[in-house]
């Protein structure tokens, strides 16, 4: 029973948690309306997932594997960084409220 554990299970998949984790703090601001913030911490978090998918082995990246190890960094790394540059250049509205 201990390979069914929840520590067992949180250990196998603490990339994909983490890109959650950070995605939903950046849905929970946008929902706030801190969109920008929010928006920024979106991209941070696919490129996060971009990073995990290129540092870790194919046994540990764990659900952020889709495609090929080449296809999802590219594709998560480019999504990320369109999505933190149109959150950091849109001059309506700021990072904070003021």
């Amino acid at each position: 029973m201990s390979g069914h554990s929840l520590r067992a299970r949180l250990s196998a998949h603490w990339p994909l948690l983490l890109v959650l984790a950070l995605a939903l703090i950046g849905m929970q601001r946008v929902l706030t309306e801190h969109w920008r913030e929010g928006a920024a911490l979106l991209g941070l978090a696919t490129l996060v997932a971009a990073g995990l998918r290129v540092l870790l082995p194919p046994d540990r990246v764990g659900l952020l594997a889709i495609r090929g190890r080449t296809a999802d960094a590219l594709i998560y790394g480019g999504f990320g960084i369109a999505v933190l540059a149109l959150a950091l250049t849109i001059t309506r509205g700021s990072l904070s409220v003021s």
